[in-house]
């Protein structure tokens, strides 16, 4: 049966190729125009994009009602949902970028050392309101990591006398840090 414009949709619902290569053949122009409109950035993606077109057309062809509009505007409709759908296809795709394109930043040991150095200034300023001893334990807790309990074991503290001192150290500390921020 040769296809033509009375019944090009019905050969494509009992899925005769006829009946696509008519859609092909006589709205091609117009949905490829549709298309390149909303792709107008991406030229190599066009083809693409028709190909899914006419595929949709062929798989949801039931979905089409001649008594809700005609078939033209219904597939230029299709046209421009699938031109849409491949625009935000290459937004995610643009979004996503792999860890081999992915250029992680050096940083600079100038930068590293300068950075200590002031870290290690703020700490030696934040710990002289405490003793030598209290210094030295709070130095081997906080920054080198040990437990408490090897920390006053190597300063010939009890574990009590270690806590003790670590709370009124941090006391200490706070009542210095909270007269700077009001003033």
């Amino acid at each position: 049966m040769r296809a033509n414009e009375h019944n090009f949709v019905d050969l494509i619902k009992r899925r005769k190729e006829e009946g696509i290569l008519y859609v092909i053949e006589t709205y091609g122009g117009l949905l490829k125009s549709i298309v390149q409109k909303r792709l107008f950035s991406s030229p190599d993606r066009v083809e693409e994009c028709m190909n899914d077109i006419f595929l949709g057309i062929w798989r949801n062809i039931d979905c089409f009602d001649e008594s809700k509009g005609s078939f033209v505007n219904w597939a230029a409709g299709v046209a421009r949902l699938e031109a849409i759908d491949v625009l935000r296809k290459m937004q995610r795709e643009q979004q996503a970028v792999s860890l081999e394109e992915v250029e992680i930043p050096r940083e600079d040991p100038a930068f590293l050392e300068l950075e200590r150095q002031e870290f290690s200034k703020e700490v030696e300023e934040i710990l002289s309101c405490l003793s030598p001893k209290d210094q030295e334990l709070f130095r081997r807790i906080f920054f080198e990591e040990e437990k408490p309990e090897e920390a006053g074991q190597a300063l010939g503290l009890s574990r009590d006398n270690v806590y003790v001192r670590l709370f009124r150290g941090k006391k200490k500390i706070r009542s210095k840090f909270g007269e700077r921020k009001r003033v």
